[in-house]
């Protein structure tokens, strides 16, 4: 009988997890490379944060031989997409999210003001509202020492799309969990350093419970890119040409 695979603990989920080389039909015909969120992190916490193995195996409770196999492989898959041009995707593994006091990584990533947060939620009616580019309020938590402190309601006073992000920086946000999202409103929240959880349904304050104990349910390729929306630039109240609406063909479903 096959050992299961041992869960790896993950302290940030990619931001952007499609790409593509820039020599010409590179994306087309290609089967491309996956890189699991494992993979990902490893590179993360070795490459870009500068972490010793020893240091990124006991962030990511695992042995250091494992590090240095993710670390392998994921170098030999990023080697091949920029030699060989093949398209990249970062997705699967098996991994857990860190717990908001489990990873210092984590912690260090979310907090402000030493152990002090905020996470805005896309809002209506108590309820995850599932088209960030038209929500007409975002729920607020400040969240201390991985507890929720404090929490109002704010009105967007009509504000939409890509102009939201500044809303949200502007108000100190950290984190945004959402429904259904556009390129270029993620764009521009990777812009402000704003970290996104898009695909979160149900109700507001439990999905903020869920994330800050590391079991949020969402879907980071969650997007609403399927149709031409009427003003370009992804999820909408109004209906498509086509006589559907975002919320039918996956803004914030799985």
């Amino acid at each position: 009988m096959a050992r299961p695979s041992k869960v790896r603990r993950v302290c940030r989920m990619p931001a952007h997890t499609h790409f593509y080389a820039g020599a010409p039909n590179a994306s087309e015909g290609l089967h491309g490379l996956q890189l699991s969120i494992e993979e990902y992190e490893v590179i993360r916490l070795l490459d870009y944060q500068g972490l010793t193995q020893q240091e990124a195996a006991k962030q990511m409770g695992a042995g250091r031989t494992t590090v240095q196999a993710l670390y392998t492989q994921a170098r030999r898959k990023l080697a091949r997409f920029l030699v060989e041009g093949f398209p990249l995707t970062i997705a699967g593994g098996s991994y857990q999210l860190c717990p908001g006091q489990g990873c210092q990584g984590y912690a260090d990533f979310r907090k402000k003001g030493g152990h002090v947060m905020k996470i805005a939620v896309t809002y209506e009616d108590g309820q995850v509202f599932q088209h960030f580019g038209h929500t007409s309020q975002f729920k607020v938590y400040e969240v201390e020492h991985g507890t929720i402190s404090s929490s109002e309601i704010v009105d967007t006073n009509g504000q939409g799309h890509g102009a939201l992000a500044g809303f949200l920086l502007k108000g100190g946000v950290d984190v945004l969990i959402c429904g259904g999202i556009g390129g270029g409103a993620r764009n521009a929240l990777a812009e402000a350093g704003i970290e996104l959880y898009p695909g979160a349904t149900g109700d507001a304050d439990a999905q903020v419970e869920s994330f800050l104990k590391g079991q949020l349910v969402y879907d980071p390729d969650t997007t609403c890119s399927h149709h031409s929306h009427e003003d370009g630039h992804g999820c909408g109240d109004h209906s498509h040409g086509d006589g559907h609406t975002c919320g039918s063909h996956g803004c914030g479903g799985r």
